[in-house]
């Protein structure tokens, strides 16, 4: 007689397996952008057929898309719609799109919308400049706090005890730029708190340049990071404060939306 208990029992714990493998393989292309199925198997520990299969099905499902030409999967469009209608950040994402949007126009810039994750600043709002040439990023992206505009602004509001734990992977270089230190970042930190505004200046990517700004909710929390990114030839350190005023205008509109009041 087939023990059925036992067939089922087995097909559960297989189909609990996959799902928690397809999670996993979602976390690895967040944190690093791209991956290659090789890439995927590895970090999962599966072989490479295994991890095609699970690519494969987020793929037909929209939560992963192929990178032309380079082999690689990126997050695809249905992580955007479930990061657009999940909460708390439903209101965040749906004021500040519009906000976003003039304000790309404004700087001529890419301009996102990032929230603190653990050590990453995440991307919940993306509005791209009318450049050709311009930051790469996209909605769902994740990339290292301490290395980004946004992630710098955010990690300003927290106290010591609360940056070292959630620092506590430590800082790795992404470029020669990125502070590897705990106490430069500190003594960076401190210095955002004061003038209210962050800066990146080729941390995350050579080339690169980023300025941020604070977006606070009805309860005085700053609770997400407004930014403006673009080549290091364009968004030159001399003209960080200006365009760090341009979009606290923004943010503060955003701000407005969310039922904060300025003093």
């Amino acid at each position: 007689m087939t023990d059925l208990a036992g067939f089922t029992d087995a097909r559960t714990t297989n189909g609990v397996q996959s799902v928690d493998r397809a999670l996993i393989i979602l976390e690895i292309v967040a944190r690093h952008g791209e991956a290659r199925v090789t890439d995927v198997a590895a970090e999962l520990g599966v072989h490479k057929s295994t991890a095609s299969r699970l690519i494969s099905a987020l793929e037909s499902r929209g939560y992963l898309a192929q990178v032309k030409s380079r082999g690689r999967v990126q997050l695809g469009r249905s992580i955007v719609r479930l990061a657009r209608s999940a909460a708390p950040d439903g209101d965040l994402v749906r004021h500040s799109q519009e906000f976003c949007a003039v304000l790309a126009g404004e700087v001529g810039e890419t301009v996102n919308v990032s929230i603190l994750d653990g050590d990453r600043a995440v991307c919940v709002v993306k509005a791209d400049g009318p450049s050709g040439v311009a930051a790469h990023t996209w909605v769902g992206q994740g990339s290292p706090a301490y290395a980004t505009s946004s992630g710098k602004l955010l990690l300003s509001e927290l106290n010591q005890a609360e940056l070292a734990e959630r620092l506590a992977g430590g800082l790795s270089a992404v470029t020669p730029r990125t502070i590897t230190d705990f106490n430069e970042l500190l003594r960076v930190l401190a210095d955002v708190r004061e003038r209210g505004w962050a800066e990146a200046e080729e941390d995350l990517e050579a080339g690169l340049n980023a300025v941020s700004v604070p977006v606070h909710d009805f309860t005085s929390k700053v609770v997400a990071a407004l930014s403006v990114s673009g080549p290091a030839y364009r968004l030159k350190p001399d003209v960080f404060e200006s365009v760090a005023r341009s979009a606290r205008a923004i943010a503060d509109q955003i701000s407005s939306r969310l039922g904060y009041q300025s003093v």
